[in-house]
């Protein structure tokens, strides 16, 4: 079995030191030899080893040494050491460790008699601690601050023992005595912690007879009396009153680590809004006043805590939490911003919006490395701002188009579909919105944000200079027709030298006319050979713009785009231009334009030629422009902008379900208590007293102090551990809590014999570690023992606990082995639905490596309902707008979101189709950047897919 130790340290068992060596070394002279073999002796120990030979050597030689270390480490030699038989008795040789701890206790070294003490806090043998209690008691009054601290530690430890009190009967009273009279800070700190554990009493009325000089104690103590608080206050709510004046007087302490705890019981005791108010004005100075960026994160948790339960006393502190945008992290700058705007209301959204344009301006100058993902975040929240709050967008939009050219590309398209949005929500902005677009448009460098561009030039251009503007506008961008040229060589063409490295001829026969010396005509004969350039690319000139370049790279989607918005622009000018002549003319142009992206897509000199698709999108553009029709007409023209705003209203209602899930809904029960609240006495209550009932009345009304577990769902947790006909029963309730998982293990010795040494040891796989170390129990004959083993969790995976329980009785001399059922930890615990962007969704899908690809095989034959049980086993979020799903077509494709409670990010995308026989078949592929995540999660889906429960 393991011991538990402070003294914990890596040891190479490969090559162990022999017992004999050590013992040598031992008894040596050489203090520095003496050191390496206790080291030595105690990593055996550590490790297992048992090593009795050596325990009369080292009282022989090593308890008489006078050096510091020695004594130190023999102290850790002597913790670790078995004291005890395996009847539980006492070994006698350790009354000779007793006269030399009562001889340290008593040494006139300081060092010495400190350590001494700090080592009897973690012995459990009362045995060797009675004599002892003498030495301890007069420590008390030492001259030294150091000796007394540790001495107080020390009865502290000896109360706290099981048979404590007997030992020490008046130890409350005596410490209550050494607190009144000490000075020193760290002593008067052990000496209060002593009563708040022992004698909770005490420490209460010390607190209260001394409630004046708390704000000039120590930090040490002042952290003290706030945990007292919290404990007293949980038990006996009806006191809490007198104790908040305590916390807000600590409000102005010094020490930062005591205003954080300060603001947090507040949080935790009281719902008064002055009490709320105090809290947040307190974590807003922190967030401020502090440099570290794990201090900034944690004080904004509590900011956002505060959020969700208070929001409206948070709206006063928006622009004290926009501070925190200064630091550079970006998680600091994200979790402002995410706090920020759901704080936003019509009376603080014109200063918001201001700072967030300050902050716009900042990233401009490209001091720092991430400015680009932070302007992409600050873009992101002034859509977010100018979404709810429309009349806010025209301070803004304008400033935020001068970023369409920015070389960040994902801030750009952001700045890009904003514009989009707001040029369709605010139509007073129509014509300023596509002024600034069209002079800007030669500034976009990204295909994606072009096309987006081009899309709101398409469609939001209807006057004519307007229409005029953006068909000039596609050309110049475009450059000089042709894209490419066939040239022949020896003649004058700059557009062929440019492309070098081409090669440089082809051999032809052919019969052709050719000018001689003297200027006569002459026929060249067929076998003469005549030279000519391939085709090359055309390059243009300098002003020719950024859909020239994007065009000669060879992407063709971008040149369907540019053919529908010319097409849609020459159809609109068929409505607004009265000159027949002048129509004509833009449509002969257009359709140059796209004849010529055919022919380059269809010409050797790209590597790529042009894509199905694209090619069928120019193709219609070039019918359509040739033979237009009424119908087909409104259908570009009309047609495409409803889609879009149908597109914006689902994303609206979407967002508006979401905020309404996110309200809490709870409801008081018919026979719950009323407390008429004026008809109470208000004699000797504070405002803030006052404030809390209220408060109170109000959450009691509301249903907000009903738990939302019930009893059923707890028997659901309870896990059989053993069968009935063990001699030892076990049972676990399972709580997990995010990082955390408890198993509340409930131990039933149902033999007539007692227990001894019962200890319940539990392994683990998975990414789950136990966090503490088994201990042995002694277990009555028909009893029962509560143990409790806490795991922490560090990744979303399905682990699994199993282990045995092992204990030993008096009749039989060997040890008896239960072997306990395994305990799986479901994945289902450790996600929650989230809602991300699309664009984002298919930036992590194109960026996680890890894939699990699972084969649909269900006997659900209708492909929504299949959608809707795999969001409900998975506990996922669809992403995929409803009226996408909508209709019977035989094919659904779909996209799911979550987020672990460790900030990893879960995509599973469905693609199904129903087969003739009306079964369903396709895959469902799960990304996540760890393997954990994708594995579990496929595992969980192949479990349930088949229709299950």
């Amino acid at each position: 079995m393991e011991k538990s130790c402070t003294f914990l340290v890596h040891f190479d068992k490969g090559t162990p030191a022999i017992a004999t060596e050590i013992k040598e070394a031992l008894e040596g002279s050489d203090v520095s030899a003496k050191i390496d073999a206790m080291k030595k002796a105690i990593s055996l120990l550590l490790n297992g080893e048992t090593l009795p030979q050596l325990f009369i050597t080292i009282v022989r030689y090593v308890l008489p040494s006078e050096d510091h270390t020695v004594q130190k480490l023999l102290l850790l030699y002597l913790e670790i050491i078995d004291k005890k038989d395996a009847k539980g008795t006492v070994l006698p040789e350790m009354i000779l460790i007793c006269q030399n701890l009562r001889n340290n206790l008593q040494h006139p070294n300081e060092y010495i008699r400190g350590v001494t003490l700090r080592f009897l806090c973690r012995l459990n043998e009362t045995e060797i601690i009675e004599p002892l209690i003498p030495s301890v008691l007069q420590n008390l009054e030492h001259r030294h601050p150091f000796i007394r601290r540790n001495a107080i530690s020390a009865v502290m430890a000896i109360y706290k023992l099981p048979h404590g009190e007997q030992l020490l009967v008046d130890a409350p009273e005596m410490i209550e005595k050494v607190l009144s009279t000490e000075l020193d800070q760290s002593a008067k700190r052990n000496a209060f912690l002593m009563l708040f554990n022992c004698d909770q009493d005490r420490a209460t009325n010390y607190l209260l007879t001394n409630v004046d000089k708390v704000s000039e104690w120590g930090e040490l103590l002042q952290m003290v009396v706030l945990e007292l608080i919290r404990k007293v206050c949980r038990t006996n709510r009806g006191e809490k009153g007198k104790y908040i004046k305590i916390i807000i007087s600590l409000l102005n302490a010094p020490s930062n680590a005591v205003i954080y705890e300060c603001a947090s019981t507040l949080v935790s005791l009281s719902s008064a809004p002055t009490a709320i108010r105090a809290a947040a004005s307190t974590y807003c100075q922190l967030l401020i006043s502090q440099s570290d960026n794990n201090v900034k994160l944690i004080v904004l948790d509590r900011l956002n805590e505060l959020r969700s339960s208070h929001r409206e006393i948070m709206v006063d502190r928006i622009m004290d939490v926009l501070r925190a945008l200064s630091s550079p992290n970006l998680d600091i700058q994200k979790k402002t911003l995410d706090i920020a705007l759901d704080l936003i209301t019509p009376r603080n959204i014109t200063e918001v919006v201001l700072m967030l344009k300050k902050e716009v301006m900042k990233t401009q100058n490209g001091e720092l490395e991430k400015n680009g993902e932070y302007r992409q975040m600050l873009i992101q929240a002034i859509h977010s701002c100018a979404i709810k709050f429309p009349e806010v967008a025209s301070t803004v939009v304008h400033l935020l188009m001068d970023f369409l050219g920015d070389s960040n590309v994902a801030s750009a398209i952001d700045v890009a579909i904003f514009v989009r949005e707001i040029i369709e929500t605010n139509p007073k902005l129509r014509v300023s919105i596509i002024t600034r677009l069209l002079d800007t448009f030669y500034q976009i460098r990204a295909a994606r944000v072009c096309s987006c561009a081009l899309w709101i030039i398409g469609e939001y251009c209807l006057s004519l200079s307007e229409v005029e503007s953006g068909i000039a506008t596609i050309k110049q961008c475009l450059g000089e027709l042709p894209f490419y040229s066939v040239s022949e060589e020896g003649e004058a063409s700059t557009d062929a030298s440019k492309n070098s490295q081409q090669p440089s001829s082809v051999t032809v026969s052919s019969r052709r006319p050719a000018i001689l010396s003297d200027g006569t005509y002459a026929t060249q004969s067929a076998a003469s050979e005549t030279a000519f350039s391939p085709p090359t690319i055309v390059q243009g000139s300098l002003a020719a713009g950024n859909l020239r370049s994007l065009l000669l790279t060879g992407d063709f989607f971008l040149g369907a785009v540019v053919a529908c918005t010319l097409t849609k622009l020459v159809l609109r000018l068929e409505e607004v231009q009265p000159s027949k002549v002048e129509v004509n003319k833009a449509s002969a142009q257009a359709l140059l334009i796209m004849v010529s992206m055919i022919q380059l897509g269809q010409s050797p000199v790209l590597s790529h030629p042009i894509d199905g698709d694209s090619y069928d999108r120019i193709l219609l553009c070039i019918r359509l422009l040739c033979s237009t029709g009424d119908e087909v007409r409104k259908i570009w023209l009309q047609s495409c902008r409803q889609s879009f705003v149908k597109m914006l209203s689902e994303k609206q209602l979407r967002e508006t379900e979401e905020l309404k899930a996110k309200a809490q809904v709870s409801y008081a029960q018919p026979d719950d208590l009323i407390d008429f609240y004026h008809l109470k006495s208000r004699k000797g209550m504070s405002q803030l007293e006052l404030e809390d009932e209220v408060q109170d009345d109000l959450k009691r009304a509301t249903g907000e102090f009903i738990k939302d577990g019930d009893d059923a769902n707890k028997l659901n947790r309870i896990l059989q551990l053993t069968g009935f006909s063990d001699p030892v029963y076990a049972e676990a309730y399972v709580t997990v809590h995010h990082y955390d998982i408890v198993l509340d293990v409930t131990v039933i010795n149902r033999t007539k014999d007692t227990l001894q040494n019962l200890c319940l040891e539990l392994a683990t796989m998975g990414d789950l570690k136990l966090v503490e170390r088994p201990q042995n129990y002694i277990l009555a004959p028909e009893s029962s023992k509560q143990i409790k083993a806490n795991i922490k969790v560090s990744s979303t995976e399905t682990g699994v606990i199993f282990g045995n329980i092992v204990y030993e009785t008096s009749n039989v001399l060997e040890r008896t082995v239960v072997v306990l059922n395994d305990i799986h930890i479901d994945i289902m615990d450790y996600i929650s639905p989230a809602v991300c962007t699309d664009a984002a969704f298919r930036t992590m899908w194109a960026e996680f490596e890890w894939e699990n690809k699972v084969a649909v095989n269900t006997i659900i034959q209708s492909e929504k309902d299949f959608l809707d049980h795999v969001i409900k086993s998975t506990n996922m979020k669809c992403l995929t707008a409803p009226s996408a799903l909508d209709g019977d077509c035989g094919f659904l494709a779909a996209n799911l979101y979550a987020k672990s409670i460790f900030g990893e990010d879960a995509l599973v995308n469905i693609s199904i189709e129903k087969q003739a026989d009306g079964k369903l078949s396709g895959y469902i592929r799960i990304r996540s950047k760890t393997q954990g995540i994708a594995l579990s999660l496929g595992d969980k889906i192949t479990l349930k897919q088949k229709g299950g429960s």
